[in-house]
């Protein structure tokens, strides 16, 4: 059985690392890198507007020689971004970052965010799954051969 978005953030815990459109994309960077992480969400409130990634900060501040500490997260944001709830499995994850080009998913559950899912979390998940299910089939084969 496919492990779900709401067994990855079992795991990992929920949280998530968010700034607002207003924040500049140097201190998006700060708190990329305090966090070791490529991507923050972009809220206001509660309300997801956005999510800031390592890719964008490639393509929109570098390439076009802007400077991170005087443009603002989102005039570059990524917006209408996809999101998942916490039912889906990880299977469906994985083949909308594929069709997508996207390595991060936010959770959202009841109209709340929940958490994000990243392309390495699902890796993740897929090779304990085939882990889990070499290992039983192991123990099964070596148990048949000792009766």
């Amino acid at each position: 059985m496919a492990a779900t978005v709401q067994q990855i953030l079992q795991n990992k815990g929920g949280s998530t690392h968010s700034v607002t459109p207003a924040t500049t994309v140097l201190d998006a960077l700060k708190l990329m890198a305090e966090f070791n992480v490529s991507a923050v969400l972009v809220t206001e409130g509660e309300r997801l507007v956005g999510i800031f990634t390592e890719r964008d900060y490639a393509r929109k501040v570098v390439l076009k020689g802007l400077a991170s500490k005087d443009t603002r997260v989102g005039d570059l944001m990524t917006q209408n971004i996809l999101t998942v709830s916490p039912s889906h499995t990880i299977d469906d994850c994985m083949a909308i970052m594929t069709k997508n080009h996207i390595r991060h998913l936010p959770v959202v559950a009841q109209g709340k965010l929940a958490g994000i899912v990243s392309i390495g979390d699902a890796v993740k998940s897929v090779m304990e799954q085939q882990q889990a299910t070499i290992d039983q089939l192991s123990s099964y084969i070596a148990g048949g051969m000792t009766t």
